[in-house]
């Protein structure tokens, strides 16, 4: 398909910044995806979107909005559900998809129902954490993981070691982010599995150089992290991840991209944490690095994630 020819004559808006706390992370990836998309030899439009871009939605003049916005509420369901209220076609997952992957308690529950594999966790909002405490250690042992139910870009996660460390980091996250949940820690390697074009790509193994795991500063600051493609995994295993990935990405609905966040542990089983709708996407995030893999470039990888809003002129 020639994409390209697809959208010369459509004006594209790249839907970037938001206030979340990923806005910096958003608007790197979306002057990087601008400037492909613009090299590609398409009209684009820059859209630093805030809380003042809601009511001027039917005055963008776009006829496409490329949706690179992370966390909320772009990531939720809100904006997609926005620009299909103005009639406007836009990239990637919709309301509902977006809205079960930024959720990663609902994204659990798919898990178990569809057989895919995941950490054990307790969620239980309606007690306090020292009523909690006992159940938690006897169940999940320590270490134990503490998460935000929203949140993305490993914001607000930590790991914990003994049951004081537990309520004192969980009352601080419950009081910061609300809604919190409780999971078993995996020890052994993280790793992510790009989609792209409804395919796995190649398994991408990532090693912290200095941070005790795989947190906002790791992802982010250059130098900080090792990234290995294909991981070091046997092709036999490494198949059978890639096709629970997929199944991963179909199971909440995600649409034509995403990223699944695994950990491989060291008993030899995968674990599966969560499906990203909109996967960071700067010229060295996990999804171009995969892709890369496979012979496909950073320009490619935009038009491919393009594509995925032709479903509306269908």
């Amino acid at each position: 398909m020639d994409i390209v020819a697809k959208f010369k004559d459509k004006k594209i808006g790249v839907i970037m910044g938001g206030w979340s706390s990923e806005r910096e992370i958003s608007l790197i990836s979306g002057r990087a995806v601008a400037r492909a998309l613009k090299r590609a030899g398409l009209k684009v439009k820059e859209i630093d979107f805030t809380l003042e871009t809601i009511p001027a939605i039917p005055n963008l003049e776009i006829d496409v909005a490329f949706i690179i916005l992370h966390g909320r509420p772009g990531e939720d369901g809100t904006v997609q559900g926005l620009f299909e209220l103005y009639n406007i076609p836009y990239t990637g997952s919709g309301v509902e998809a977006s809205a079960i992957g930024i959720d990663k308690i609902m994204t659990k529950r798919l898990f178990r129902y569809y057989r895919i594999p995941t950490p054990d966790y307790i969620y239980d909002p309606n007690h306090p954490i020292e009523k909690l405490a006992p159940g938690l250690t006897n169940r999940l042992g320590f270490p134990i993981v503490i998460k935000p139910r929203y949140e993305g870009s490993s914001v607000g996660i930590e790991i914990v070691e003994d049951v004081d460390e537990l309520i004192e980091k969980g009352k601080s996250l419950k009081e910061k982010y609300g809604d919190i949940f409780f999971e078993e820690y995996i020890k052994g390697m993280i790793a992510t599995v790009g989609i792209l074009n409804e395919k796995a790509l190649p398994i991408l193994e990532i090693k912290p150089r200095v941070q005790a795991f795989y947190n906002y500063k790791a992802k982010y600051t250059e130098g900080e992290t090792d990234y290995i493609v294909p991981a070091r995994i046997t092709p036999k295993k490494a198949k059978k991840i890639q096709e629970t990935a997929l199944r991963a990405h179909q199971a909440i609905g995600a649409c034509g991209f995403s990223r699944v966040d695994m950990l491989y542990g060291e008993d030899g089983r995968p674990y599966f944490l969560e499906v990203n709708t909109l996967p960071g996407m700067t010229e060295g995030s996990n999804l171009p690095l995969e892709a890369k893999t496979v012979g496909i470039d950073y320009q490619g990888v935009c038009l491919s994630m393009l594509a995925t809003a032709l479903r509306w002129f269908s």
